[in-house]
């Protein structure tokens, strides 16, 4: 690797690092001031707050998963919520679509409307499964809020900005390192030799795609939706690639303690539904 390339890598790492940075922050500060009616809102919608999950997911940016994965913690949704997110969310996959401008541009409405509907189901299924659970969470998300509201509501600067933003600066971090990580692997594979890979094993080509969209960067819904535009890669691997392509919101569930096994549970579920749903479409529009 050339350092031309590294301090290439090291900008994108850092731009869109910073990307995140701004959404988690603002989105927090938002959140300041009213996170006890939205707090409510999820309680007395519990059943249906996976649709408005899958929702927000169609937000193209990374940051969704992050803010998702937050709120999850903070036990402010429930595990199918979080799913329903994740599996609906795209990164800048959408972005990437709508700036190719061509016949493949189109298909971001399938798109779009497939990965809500998955979403949506399996979200409501995931939460239907462990209805005991989920209401345990659910009742104590008024005591954690509480616990919440009486630690950071010192004075309006500390809860509206000084909070906020040393949260979106401890995302910041473990973002940039992640990107930095990811791209440096990327680089030194070489998109050309999974191009290659893909054009060559289509059969397989869903079930590596999954495999790639687990990388916890932006960088892998960008490279799956390039291969897609570029005609090396079918829309069910597309498909499957970006279902289970979460971008960072999983590894802020890994990096905490609490949510290690359930994380596991999350990324186990969504790479089985995106496998049975990327084959499926292939087997619908052909590999």
């Amino acid at each position: 690797m050339t350092w031309e390339l590294f301090f290439d890598i090291l900008l994108d790492a850092l731009k869109d690092s910073m990307i995140v940075f701004a959404f988690v922050f603002f989105f927090h500060v938002i959140l300041s001031f009213i996170e006890t009616p939205v707090s409510n809102f999820l309680i007395k919608r519990k059943k249906t707050s996976p649709i408005f999950g899958a929702l927000f997911g169609l937000v193209p940016q990374c940051g969704t998963s992050v803010i998702a994965a937050d709120l999850y913690i903070k036990k402010f949704i429930t595990i199918g919520t979080v799913i329903a997110v994740f599996l609906s969310c795209s990164d800048e996959a959408v972005l990437v679509l709508l700036g190719s401008w061509n016949e493949k541009t189109l298909m971001i409405f399938p798109l779009i409307g497939l990965k809500l509907v998955s979403g949506i189901l399996v979200g409501l299924l995931v939460d239907l499964i462990v209805r005991k659970q989920k209401i345990e969470e659910v009742d104590h998300i008024e005591e954690e809020h509480e616990c919440h509201t009486h630690h950071h509501e010192n004075t309006p600067m500390h809860a509206h900005l000084v909070h906020p933003l040393i949260h979106a600066a401890k995302i910041l971090a473990y973002v940039f390192v992640i990107n930095l990580v990811m791209g440096i692997i990327i680089g030194l594979v070489g998109e050309e030799n999974f191009s290659n890979f893909m054009m060559t094993n289509r059969y397989v080509a869903p079930l590596f795609a999954s495999i790639i969209g687990l990388i916890p960067n932006c960088a892998s819904s960008i490279f799956i939706t390039e291969l897609f535009v570029d005609g090396n890669l079918s829309f069910g691997a597309l498909f499957a690639g970006l279902l289970v392509n979460s971008g960072l919101g999983l590894m802020v569930l890994l990096k905490d303690k609490k949510t290690i096994k359930k994380a596991l549970i999350i990324v186990a579920i969504c790479f089985v539904v995106a496998n049975i749903f990327g084959y499926l479409t292939c087997l619908v529009v052909g590999f």
